[in-house]
């Protein structure tokens, strides 16, 4: 069951030169934490996701009607999340900022839970209780009782917790009309549904 909101921001701008680019990127993170203070957050509970700098071409045509190509400037891309436990309130006021955000950060919504771990060795447990009991079954009606464990293989996959409920476009185009007292995302996530496999060779006695 998700227990934990997770907002995921990107902000983006293009300079003309490297170093304008840099003192860009630093001055829009720090205006977009800042906002986020007004609702309690600190500034280390926006953690960054990805940043990349890319430089930005276009084609043109030489006086001699051959195509090539120059710099036009780089270009920075700063995602970021910022997580807290589910709050409906909480969630609505953080989408009235950032909507307002003269920044216009893009951001969509997600559902995760607080502890990823718990719930994959959770899920692990379940997993080699039900290949015990499915093997019970096979040796039973094979007239024959399991033994001693020969072999575990697990592959370790990579599980992904999260739930999306809500498409990141309806989140950006949505009307911000009202007043961030009057905000509230009434949403209820659905359960997270994940699987993961073991497999578990018994001797037979």
């Amino acid at each position: 069951v998700p227990d934990t909101v997770r907002i995921v921001m990107t902000i983006k701008e293009t300079e003309n030169e490297y170093d304008d680019t840099l003192e860009k990127s630093a001055k829009m993170t720090g205006q977009l934490k800042d906002s986020l203070r007004t609702l309690g957050f600190e500034k280390k509970d926006i953690k960054t996701l990805s940043f990349n700098i890319n430089t930005e071409y276009e084609s043109y045509q030489n006086e001699k009607n051959i195509w090539k190509q120059r710099l036009v400037g780089y270009t920075f891309i700063h995602r970021m999340k910022l997580e807290f436990a589910s709050d409906s309130q909480l969630t609505g006021k953080v989408l009235y900022i950032l909507g307002h955000s003269e920044l216009t950060p893009e951001f969509s919504i997600e559902y995760t839970v607080s502890d990823p771990e718990k719930s994959k060795n959770e899920l692990l447990k379940k997993a080699v209780s039900d290949s015990k009991k499915k093997a019970g079954v096979i040796a039973k009606a094979a007239g024959v009782s399991l033994g001693d464990i020969l072999s575990i293989n697990y592959s370790w996959t990579d599980i992904e917790l999260v739930s999306r409920p809500v498409n990141s476009m309806l989140l950006s185009c949505s009307a911000m009309k009202r007043t961030e007292e009057e905000v509230a995302i009434d949403i209820e996530p659905d359960e997270i549904r994940v699987t993961d496999s073991v497999t578990v060779v018994w001797g037979m006695e």
